[in-house]
């Protein structure tokens, strides 16, 4: 497509998509424009690559994940397809700068956090590779939440990505699925039948995901919630508004939030729901399109993979079996094989909290059928392992975390050292029963979208080092290593991360009023706040460096930022607690005139795809800092390496595999390991007496318990201090001191920029392998057992 080509259909579109002329054209309208001209541009593989997966008939990849955090979509698509340069010609011919155009779109609200930034990255490599696949999720009215503070506190305002016209989606009226709940079974001639109590319609709405370089598109499938009545014309015509409105705003609730507040029973329902109403939605239009081509059923594991990311589709066992039996006459056991062999299942979770349980009362009430068939599939499980010390059903409720590893063929990691954990811990006795069933496959990121259009500067001095094709081979990015003590290479490296540091700070200036010293260290951390991720170690370390700065001014070896990003669930008072502790130190810390040269806390909020885009370029050093044997991977870390941040971190998920790959001498390592960890929780009083051998610790806590930082409300910390004090199951005050010290050694290691360059440089040339291109070849090889098409 030349720069002409691109032009004249951005000009149709202004005038017979958006109504406008070049001189009544806002920026909105220019943006809408230039979306649909690009979005033309992959109609044509989009097809192509439909008719090729119907002519092949190989193996088709469905991914079912409650998140796809896809963020902004025309500049992944400008990318993609080649056409930066020409998108940029076209609208500067407008007077326009086509980065201020693309920051108009706004994220499309659809995840939380790494769960579905993931999900999005496979579904990039998915296409970039030509895996014939569909993802499925839901599409969210309002997703999780936009946050913002009020006296550094989070509040949760609904997202409004939809309130304006989104170009990327085709709706699909004639994809449309009945979704019962409630209701009772009856036997039916000696084949049960199910008959809901209360239905909704779920709809598909398609968007293309274009792959590298425009060879190949598949697609995302999302589902909203409509009611089987829109609308109740008696009870409007009686007067009665509110309940003539009710159906259609019933229906709409199961596709309006992501994650509602489950702390109450009408929270755990809707979330049940949404579980059950986008994985039947999903499995039912698999069933539709496999029927469409193939009439035995037998043969459904040989022609669909179908993955099931966390447990939240982890009713989908149940309700394949359900099809395959109640629909199509397939009896229990055969219907089980042919369900497991299908089915893969990836763990993203050592939490045993966070594995999923319902009540047996919520899921016999929501989904009858569906606990009869639990039943059988746990008493069929338990048949054929009778020395099994585990079950899917107990203590009143359906544990989904074992209901999907029973369920599915294989069932995977995502880091080599989760997927060790997996079968020590969570699933140690399934992993006993089935010891070939646990694979791993360590997670990865898509450098098109986390190098080449998050950091163009690096993406430039990668492509003049190594020449083009690392875009889609990202271990070209070892070439590098010859070049960086060359001439020029590493002036031009920290070249480049200044002036992405200098972008930052501009639009934290303009933001949120806040100057910052792009030559000082920029320390980051973001993600979403959880103990495990000890979000309050950070800031708890970050008080002691500022009290040893006021106790000796100008000791400090080099300026730094402490750059904070991140959602609590709305339910997660502790979480919100260091959410507001950060903030309230941060009104302190900067203000004070003796160090706010030297130190500088920085809470950004609302955090998305979109600020990852800008932070991640701009960090020098990564926070990767959770207690050992809780974080699954992260990806996070990975996107940070691939853009020259080297790591203070454990030995926790992928974090030991970037130690491996970029050196131990580039990664500022602290803390126990997971073994060492465990055992730490066993020693009684394990936190004072850490608390008792640090006095930075100890004068950190006493002064965030004496209300220095909440003047207004001295007691505001207290839990949160005596949480550390009494418990810490996450370890905060055993890891203290060594985390105090990796980031001595991380200021002293910065002061010397030559050698940081090296440090920083080398990060990036050893990264290479965390590419989701990669990942994904992983799971078409050990999991799916499916093949590309081009």
């Amino acid at each position: 497509m030349t720069q002409g080509d691109l032009e004249g259909a951005t000009l149709r579109h202004l005038k017979y998509t958006m109504g406008k002329t070049p001189s009544h054209a806002t920026v909105f309208d220019w943006r809408m424009a230039l979306s649909y001209a690009v979005r033309e541009r992959i109609m044509d593989p989009w097809f192509a690559s439909t008719q090729a997966t119907y002519r092949e008939q190989k193996k088709r990849v469905y991914y079912l994940s409650m998140e796809f955090l896809i963020g902004r979509l025309l500049e992944d698509a400008i990318v993609n397809l080649g056409l930066v340069d020409e998108a940029r010609a076209v609208m500067a011919r407008q007077g326009l700068d086509l980065h201020a155009v693309v920051a108009t779109e706004p994220d499309a609200a659809l995840g939380n956090g790494g769960l579905g930034r993931l999900a999005a990255c496979f579904l990039d490599s998915l296409s970039t590779i030509g895996c014939p696949a569909m993802g499925y999720g839901i599409r969210y009215e309002h997703g999780l939440f936009r946050q913002r503070f009020v006296d550094g506190r989070q509040v949760e305002e609904p997202e409004d990505w939809l309130n304006q016209q989104h170009a990327w989606e085709f709706e699909r009226p004639e994809a449309t699925f009945e979704i019962g709940f409630g209701g009772h079974v009856e036997e039916v001639e000696s084949r049960a039948r199910w008959y809901p109590g209360e239905r909704v319609i779920a709809q598909g709405w398609d968007t293309p995901v274009i792959g590298w370089q425009g060879r190949w598109a598949n697609t995302l499938r999302l589902w909203g919630a409509m009611p089987v009545q829109l609308f109740d014309l008696a009870s409007f015509n009686r007067g009665d508004y509110a309940a003539a409105a009710q159906p259609e705003a019933l229906a709409r609730t199961i596709s309006r939030v992501l994650y509602p507040d489950d702390t109450t029973d009408q929270g755990k329902a809707l979330r049940l729901k949404q579980e059950y109403f986008f994985t039947a939605a999903s499995l039912r239009d698999i069933l539709r399109r496999f029927r469409g081509e193939y009439h035995d059923l037998r043969k459904l594991p040989a022609k669909a993979a179908i993955q099931l990311n966390d447990t939240h589709p982890a009713i989908a066992g149940p309700e394949l079996v359900r099809l395959l039996m109640d629909e199509h006459a397939i009896p229990f056991e055969d219907a089980a094989d042919i369900a497991q062999r299908t089915l893969s299942y990836t763990n993203h979770t050592l939490l045993p909290e966070a594995l999923e349980r319902w009540s047996e009362h919520l899921m016999g009430s929501l989904l009858p059928r569906h606990m009869q068939i639990i039943g059988r599939i746990d008493e069929l499980h338990a048949s054929r392992h009778p020395d099994r010390r585990m079950a899917i059903r107990g203590d009143g409720q359906v544990r989904m975390g074992e209901l999907s590893f029973v369920m599915a063929h294989k069932v995977n990691g995502v880091s080599a050292l989760h997927t060790g954990l997996m079968k020590e811990t969570v699933f140690a006795e399934l992993h006993r029963l089935h010891p070939d069933r646990i694979v791993n496959q360590t997670n990865g990121v898509t450098p098109r979208r986390w190098v080449l259009s998050a950091n163009p500067r690096l993406s430039k001095l990668i492509s003049e080092a190594v020449g083009p094709g690392w875009e889609d081979d990202l271990e070209r990015l070892a070439g590098l290593e010859a070049v960086i003590d060359g001439d020029g290479f590493a002036s031009a490296f920290m070249a480049a991360k200044r002036a992405n540091k200098v972008e930052l700070s501009d639009w934290i200036a303009e933001s949120l009023g806040i100057k910052l010293d792009p030559d000082a260290m920029f320390d980051v951390q973001i993600k979403r706040i959880h103990e495990y991720k000890r979000q309050h170690m950070n800031i708890l370390q970050a008080i002691a460096e500022w009290q040893a700065l006021r106790d000796a001014p100008g000791s400090a070896k080099v300026p730094k930022v402490r750059l904070f990003a991140g959602k609590a669930a709305p339910g997660y008072v502790l979480a919100k607690e260091i959410i507001r502790l950060i903030n309230d130190a941060a009104e302190v810390i900067n203000r004070d005139p003796v160090t706010r040269d030297w130190l500088k806390i920085v809470y950004l909020p609302n955090y998305n795809v979109s600020l990852a885009e800008r932070l991640i370029p701009a960090a020098d050093l990564s926070e990767q800092i959770s207690t050992a044997g809780k974080e699954a991977s992260g990806t996070g870390n990975m996107k940070f390496a691939l853009n020259g941040a080297p790591t203070i971190g454990t030995l926790d998920g992928a974090n030991v595999e970037i130690r491996e790959r970029v050196g131990a001498e580039n990664f500022f390592l602290f803390g126990m390991t997971a073994a060492e960890a465990m055992a730490r929780r066993e020693v009684p009083g394990h936190a004072a007496e850490a608390i008792g051998r640090s006095p930075a610790l100890a004068r950190a806590l006493e002064a965030v318990e004496s209300g220095m930082f909440s003047s207004d409300e001295p007691g505001r910390y207290h839990g949160l201090v005596g949480n550390i004090r009494h418990h810490d199951y996450f370890l905060v005050a055993s890891d203290f001191d060594d985390y105090a010290r990796a980031q001595t050694e991380a200021a002293a290691a910065f002061a010397d920029r030559g050698e940081w360059a090296r440090m920083a440089a080398l990060n990036v040339a050893r990264s290479g392998w965390f590419s989701s291109d990669r990942t994904i070849r992983g799971y078409m090889a050990d999991v799916w057992a499916a093949q590309p098409l081009i």
